[in-house]
């Protein structure tokens, strides 16, 4: 069993969430020129949820609640997992009641940054599967 790096996987899950914020960033350019203003604006809310979300998820899973052993490391993770998706529920809401967006911006953004998760995950599997057959070997 190895011990878990606490500031490694801050800087890790801190790299999700500039990759996010990235893709927010370049969804908002083309909805700019595929629908103007209100798309752009519409795109960079979508991702600013998830990315938010995420940036408070990290904080809470990766903070010195985790550093207590196993079962804090487990709490903290399932309280930053509960408050992520409270604030994507929150933000949602309160920009369907009080901002005129074009849904397809608003929800193509939000699940693009999803999308910077798979690419995380498939960049880190490798690395840590090498990681696990040098330490044995």
């Amino acid at each position: 069993m190895t011990a878990i790096d606490l500031t490694r996987v801050r800087r890790l899950a801190l790299g999700v969430v500039l990759g996010q914020a990235a893709v927010t960033a370049l969804a908002g350019l083309i909805a700019w020129g595929a629908a103007g203003p209100v798309g752009a604006a519409s795109a960079l809310v979508g991702g600013g949820i998830s990315t938010v979300a995420t940036l408070a998820m990290a904080s809470l899973s990766f903070s010195r609640l985790a550093a207590g052993g196993a079962l804090q490391m487990v709490g903290a993770f399932f309280a930053g997992e509960f408050v992520k998706i409270a604030l994507a529920v929150v933000g949602f809401v309160l920009v369907w009641k009080w901002m005129t967006v074009l849904p397809g911006a608003l929800l193509g953004a939000f699940i693009a940054t999803l999308l910077v998760y798979w690419v995380a995950l498939a960049v880190l599997l490798p690395q840590v599967g090498r990681n696990q057959t040098t330490a044995r070997g």
